[in-house]
């Protein structure tokens, strides 16, 4: 069991609160503040003489003795309106504003350990998440590497902090989205410390996308895959809330492959359901959205040198993404097939896909103009003996060609003229000469 943090010995966790302020507007109304800014309600930044301002305008304009009596005779005449009043006379009312505003005073002078808010300690919630087998492989492995689990509202939902080894927990949740949430998280946790949590950006374009796209289909295995257990271990609240909620799809996959065999639970065939149910659906979409905005924001670049040895790098990662606790590898059969499908690999929404291809082009680009000034600076060091022999054509040269396809595709609407054999109507190339002499 994963450690909680040590400010949690007792049953129930408090919040405290920071601040609060009461007020009231035109001493009628009173009013609850549960947040104090750095800013004034409001604030007139003219610094100039205000009676100067306005000194050619008709005093009349500014009778302001005249607008108060017209707003407080309309004001008693809404509060002496029954459909307000309900029955009360005017000094009924004033003496509820006052019980009104003494109650505000006092909720706003609690002491700072005041209980407002509480909530159940992550101890129950740790024991909740035992039962299921998959989630207890989870928390004995947060356990080994000292990750805690904690309740903080600084976090939306839930977040793994991997240089504070802590898993924050929004407590204002209910409790089956706590369950899943941390199930989640703890995931992400099993991730990292197998060597699955590797940054998409450190990767080549297309294997980032790729990447990008298992780990959080993965995590959303997982949060299945734990809520099912705990109903059979009968806490039904995480598998209704998913059943009936945005993972209805994938909970369908997993349902449909463990109610017709039971042993795909641990073969890995329901997980390996689930998996492609999620690149089935339109997530794909939003999250490579996510991931292309940033690469074009990036500007250190990927870390693995060529292409292939990123490529590598993916199929380890994807192998290590199906390991579990317990049972076998969901993903490690369908290495090969996840990287060379179109399902798995395709960038579906147009727009995402010229994106990553324009990315693709301004590297390749670079790359390419990064050979050349280097070839040139070779070629500015060679001794004049081989310069002469250059001359005399007694040195060969090898020609190589980079070649960019851009997305028109055949059938296109823009054409090339003279185009190379086995380039259709609508295809265009653009490719980069680099020539290194040997003699």
């Amino acid at each position: 069991m994963a450690k909680t943090p040590h400010n949690n010995h007792s049953t129930i966790a408090r919040s405290r609160r920071v601040c609060r302020a009461a007020y009231t507007l035109n001493n009628s109304q009173p009013v609850l503040c549960t947040i104090i800014g750095d800013q004034p309600l409001f604030y007139m930044d003219y610094e100039g003489d205000l009676e100067h301002e306005f000194a050619h305008e008709d005093p009349l304009d500014f009778d302001l003795a005249a607008i108060e009596a017209g707003i407080d005779a309309l004001n008693r005449k809404v509060l002496g309106s029954s459909a307000f009043t309900d029955g009360e006379t005017e000094e009924d009312i004033a003496e509820r504003r006052l019980l009104e505003f003494s109650e505000t005073i006092r909720m706003a002078t609690l002491p700072g350990d005041g209980e407002i808010y509480i909530y159940e300690d992550t101890a129950s919630l740790l024991a909740t998440l035992g039962l299921s087998r998959t989630a207890a492989g989870y928390l004995e492995s947060a356990a080994r590497y000292d990750i805690q689990l904690a309740y903080s509202k600084q976090t939306a939902s839930a977040f793994y902090d991997r240089n504070a080894a802590i898993i924050y927990i929004n407590p204002d949740l209910s409790r089956s989205e706590r369950l899943i949430v941390a199930t989640r998280e703890l995931r992400r946790a099993w991730q990292h410390k197998n060597g699955a949590l590797i940054h998409p950006l450190t990767f080549h374009p297309d294997q980032a996308i790729l990447v990008n796209r298992a780990q959080i289909a993965d995590l959303a295995v997982a949060m299945v895959r734990v809520s099912w257990e705990l109903q059979l271990a009968g806490e039904k609240e995480p598998w209704e809330k998913i059943e009936t909620g945005v993972m209805a799809d994938l909970a369908r996959a997993f349902a449909r492959e463990a109610f017709l065999d039971f042993r795909t639970l641990n073969n890995g065939v329901a997980s390996s359901a689930v998996f492609e149910s999620w690149f089935l659906s339109e997530r794909c979409r939003a999250e490579d959205r996510k991931l292309i905005q940033q690469m074009l924001a990036d500007y250190q670049g990927y870390v693995f040198e060529g292409d292939q040895s990123s490529q590598q790098v993916t199929a380890e990662l994807i192998a290590a993404l199906g390991t579990v606790p317990f049972g076998k590898n969901y993903l490690a059969p369908y290495v090969a097939t996840i990287m060379g499908d179109a399902l798995f690999t395709e960038v579906r929404d147009r727009s995402n896909a010229n994106f990553l291809w324009f990315i693709k082009f301004e590297r390749s680009f670079r790359e390419a103009e990064q050979d050349l000034q280097s070839g040139m600076g070779t070629d500015g060091g060679a001794s004049a003996t081989d310069h002469s022999h250059k001359n005399n054509g007694l040195a060969t040269k090898h020609e190589e060609t980079t070649v960019i396809s851009l997305p028109f595709g055949q059938g296109g609407t823009r054409s090339v003229e003279n185009a190379p054999d086995g380039l259709g109507a609508g295809a265009q190339i653009i490719s980069f000469h680099r020539n290194t002499a040997k003699s």
